[in-house]
């Protein structure tokens, strides 16, 4: 029996719709779910479409790993995100064009619009630049991750850490949308930007944001 087997299942489906939201093309990006032990990670350089849930790797703490394919080249700040963040229990990376446009320029996103809090706080930060796969990029995204539900990789893409597959593939649909207006704000001009204390105000309503009582 495979182990994990509806994790696996989820985690496939949500990759796949990844592709259909338009956030990835190809086999660019990768996602995450942490389970008992570990994590399993989408494989190295495969398209989803290709893929059945036994292609997933199952990963430990320590690097290794167990599947017939080997992880996802980005594992490490997968890795390094649910040992460092308990409340993580899913990673999402992709190339979304608005948000890939956006970090090629090494341009955070401003609190522009109140919902840039979807990404933890008042601005979606952007991580310095380092070589893919690497623990300098680690290191970078760990550090603009802090407090914070996403950032942006300088000259690479977008990286959600959210509760679960279903809230990060949501952030980054957002995140996403975001980025396209904010890229359409920049050709005419500049936005007004919303003050700290205006989002800390939306930051603090977020926490029970669509919840019922």
């Amino acid at each position: 029996m495979i182990p994990f087997l509806p994790q696996r299942r989820q985690l496939l489906d949500t990759a796949l719709r990844m592709n259909n939201c338009g956030l990835n093309q190809g086999s660019s990006g990768n996602l995450s779910a942490r389970v008992d032990g570990g994590f399993l990670v989408t494989p190295t350089g495969l398209p989803y479409d290709a893929l059945s849930p036994e292609d997933l790797a199952f990963m430990r703490p320590d690097g290794s790993w167990e599947g017939p394919r080997k992880p996802s080249s980005e594992w490490r700040f997968h890795r390094d995100l649910f040992v460092q963040r308990p409340d993580v229990h899913a990673v999402l990376h992709a190339h979304p064009v608005a948000c890939t446009a956006l970090a090629c320029m090494r341009r955070e996103i401003p609190a522009f619009h109140y919902m840039i809090a979807v990404a933890g706080g008042a601005s979606l930060r952007c991580a310095p630049y380092a070589l893919f796969g690497t623990e300098e990029l680690s290191r970078h995204a760990i550090a603009a991750m802090e407090g914070r539900k996403a950032c942006l990789l300088a000259n690479h893409g977008l990286l959600v850490a959210a509760s679960d597959l279903a809230q990060a593939l949501r952030i980054a649909v957002e995140l996403e949308a975001l980025a396209s207006m904010y890229l359409k704000i920049l050709a005419v001009g500049e936005p007004v930007i919303l003050g700290e204390a205006e989002m800390a105000l939306v930051i603090e309503k977020f926490k029970t944001y669509g919840q019922q009582t």
